[in-house]
């Protein structure tokens, strides 16, 4: 795989490929964005359908390959550029930790969320993917109380993940805003990488009307 080959995204602004350009920036990788406008329903005609036919972003083309859904996005860029120090690579002790919240994020967070913010009930405990809010709550704040980020102390690409999802979530009321999810939230949303993506969003939303 050529690491130094240009990755392309598909973006829309203030969406949740917002947290894919992110890491992209903390990754210091090379990129070309594409950009739709959601607004108009861009995602939704024919030429994106044929790249992406759920019609959804992020969606990452690099050497030929598409990649889709968030968390396998973050984990191909991550490992893609290795020299940033974002995944933890096989063999290291963490590997196994930060895959665990790279894919929670997918299997269990976001439907999670979605079942509460729609007032739908679960599924029952042994078929629903993620048992239940509160358990599924109680897991990912008893990880994030026990050190600076999801790995301890190790920055990682998963933090971007968590950092830029518990904000939106925690925004829209959609996760409750404890003191260990905000205090989290703000070291992440610290760092320089985040403020030059939310200056691009805006600049990019600005001329979508």
């Amino acid at each position: 795989m050529a690491l130094e080959s240009t990755v392309t995204l598909y973006h829309s602004p203030n969406t949740r490929s917002s947290a894919a350009l992110t890491l992209l920036e903390e990754l210091g990788a090379p990129y070309e964005l594409k950009v739709l406008n959601m607004k108009a329903g861009e995602q939704r005609e024919a030429a994106y359908l044929a790249i992406n036919p759920m019609g959804k972003v992020p969606a990452v083309m690099h050497d030929g390959a598409l990649i889709t859904e968030q968390p396998a996005v973050f984990i191909y860029l991550a490992d893609l550029f290795p020299a940033a120090g974002l995944a933890p690579p096989i063999g290291d002790a963490l590997r196994g930790p930060y895959l665990r919240w790279m894919v929670f994020y997918g299997s269990s967070f976001e439907p999670a969320v979605i079942d509460r913010a729609m007032k739908r009930e679960p599924a029952a405990m042994a078929t629903s993917p993620y048992g239940d809010y509160d358990t599924m709550l109680g897991t990912l704040t008893g990880q994030l109380a026990k050190g600076t980020y999801l790995l301890g102390e190790r920055f990682s690409a998963a933090d971007v993940l968590w950092g830029t999802a518990l904000a939106w979530t925690t925004a829209f009321d959609l996760v409750p805003k404890l003191p260990v999810i905000q205090a989290y939230i703000e070291r992440i949303a610290a760092r320089p990488a985040v403020a030059r993506v939310k200056a691009k969003d805006a600049e990019l939303a600005a001329a979508q009307g």
